[in-house]
C-alpha cells in the first residue's frame, strides 16, 4: 500500500545533490553533503510519538519496512543469541527472511481465523522452551488481513510463565499501523513504555513519499552491542545498509512537518472510514469480505478474471485478495472498483473456497468474527 497523496515540488531543487547519511544519524562523517539534521528531526517525531525518553532511543531512516525488521531482529539476535525467535504464520516475509539470514531458530505459530497470533499456541511453545531466550515478534497490522496481535495478552503470557525481562527482547513490525494506532481512539497503546525494544515502520505508505523509505527505533542500550567505529567514514555505524538516502530524510521530514499530527489524524481517520464504506459496498452486493477492528485493510474473495486483478493490483493469496485503504483512496474510486468487480463477477463468475480450511472458508464463516469478540 502507497499513499499517494502527496506534493513534495519544494523539495525537487535538491534532487541534483547526491545526499547520502552516511553510517550512524548521530554521529557525523567524512562527507559533508547530507541531510543528518532532518533525519534525526524525523526520528525524534516517531520516538514521542511512541513514548521513549530522549537519551534512552536510538534509529534511522531505513530503505523499508523490510529494513526495519532487519535490523530490529539483528539487535534481538545480539542481544540473545541463542534465542528462538517466535511469531505467527501470517506474518511479512521479511521476518522470515532476516531468521534465514542469521540463521536463527523461528516457530511460526498458527493463527485465529481473523490473522492474530494464536495465544494458546504462542504459550505452550514460550513454555516448552524455557531454557531460550525468547524474540518475539509482534505484529501491528498483519501483510493480508490487517490484523493486530494484542501486545498486552502477549506480554500477560510472558508474566504469567515467569520469563524475566532480561529474557526476552520484542520487535513490533507496524510497518503502515504502528502509525495509525496513535491516532485511533481506543486503540491499544503501542509505546515504549511497554516492555518491548524496536519498532519498524514505513514511511511511504500512510505518510507518503515518492521513494520506498521508513524508520527504525529502538533502545539505545542494543545498539551499543553491535556499534563499530570505520576509520575511513570517521564514524560509526550500526545500521544495515551504511549507505543511506539523505533524500529520504529530507522528504519525510517535510511530510510530517506539512501534515502536523492533525493533518495526520485525519488521514488516518479517513481511512478507518472509508475501509468501512468499502466493506459496507461490497456486501451491500453480496460479496463476501471482513475488515478487523481498527484497519484499513478489506478482505474480501479473489475475483476469477485475471485482468480485474492486474488492473486494481490486487494482492492475492489462495482464494482471497485485500484492498488497503489509503489516504489517497475515496468514495468515488470505491463506488468505480465496486461497480466494477460486481460487473467482472457477472461475466466470470465467483469463486468458490479451493478447500474446507481454505483463507476463503475461514472468511466465510463465523469463527472470524467470534474470535474477534472474544479476543
Amino acid at each position: 500500500p502507497y499513499n499517494l497523496m502527496y506534493d513534495h515540488q519544494d523539495l525537487w531543487g535538491f534532487m541534483k545533490y547526491s545526499i547520502n547519511n552516511l553510517a550512524d544519524p548521530f554521529v557525523g562523517s567524512n562527507y559533508g553533503v547530507h541531510s543528518r539534521q532532518f533525519e534525526c528531526a524525523v526520528i525524534d517525531f516517531f520516538a514521542r510519538l511512541w513514548k521513549i525518553p530522549k537519551d534512552d532511543y536510538w534509529g534511522y531512516v531505513t530503505t523499508s519496512g523490510t529494513e526495519g525488521n532487519l535490523h530490529g531482529i539483528l539487535l534481538a539476535r545480539e542481544c540473545h543469541p541463542d534465542g528462538i525467535l517466535y511469531t505467527s504464520s501470517e506474518t511479512h516475509y521479511s521476518v522470515f527472511k532476516a531468521a534465514r539470514y542469521y540463521r536463527m531458530d523461528l516457530r511460526a505459530i498458527p493463527t485465529l481465523p481473523m490473522g492474530e497470533i494464536n495465544y494458546e499456541l504462542l504459550a505452550q511453545e514460550l513454555d516448552k522452551n524455557r531454557e531460550y531466550p525468547a524474540i518475539l515478534n509482534v505484529n501491528i497490522g498483519t501483510t493480508v488481513k490487517g490484523a493486530l496481535d494484542n501486545l498486552d495478552r502477549i506480554l500477560d503470557i510472558l508474566k504469567v510463565l515467569d520469563i524475566p525481562r532480561e529474557r526476552y527482547y520484542i520487535h513490533c513490525d507496524g510497518a503502515l499501523f504502528a502509525l495509525m494506532m496513535p491516532f485511533i481512539d481506543d486503540a491499544p497503546e503501542i509505546s515504549f513504555e511497554k516492555p518491548i525494544d524496536s519498532i519498524a515502520v514505513s514511511g511511504h505508505k500512510m505518510l507518503g513519499c515518492p521513494m520506498p523509505c521508513g524508520v527504525a527505533l529502538c533502545r539505545k542500550e542494543h545498539v551499543k552491542k553491535m556499534e563499530q567505529h570505520i576509520d575511513y567514514l570517521n564514524s560509526v555505524d550500526t545500521t544495515i545498509m551504511g549507505s543511506r538516502n539523505g533524500q529520504a530524510a529530507l522528504y519525510m521530514w517535510y511530510s510530517l512537518r506539512k501534515k502536523g499530527l492533525a493533518g495526520i489524524k485525519q488521514d488516518v481517520l479517513h481511512c478507518i472510514e472509508t475501509a468501512q464504506y468499502l466493506r459496507d459496498e461490497l456486501s451491500r452486493f453480496g460479496l463476501s469480505c471482513r475488515l478487523n477492528d481498527l484497519s484499513s485493510t478489506v478482505v474480501l474473495e479473489r475475483p476469477v478474471e485475471d485482468a480485474f486483478i492486474k488492473r486494481w493490483q490486487l494482492a492475492c493469496e489462495e482464494d482471497i485478495c485485500h484492498v488497503v485503504v489509503m489516504p489517497n483512496v475515496t468514495q468515488g474510486k470505491i463506488d468505480v472498483f465496486v461497480q466494477e468487480l460486481v460487473e467482472s463477477a457477472k461475466k466470470h463468475g465467483r469463486i468458490t473456497p479451493i478447500h474446507p480450511n481454505s483463507a476463503l472458508a475461514v472468511l466465510e464463516s463465523n469463527s472470524w468474527q467470534k474470535v474477534s469478540a472474544v479476543g
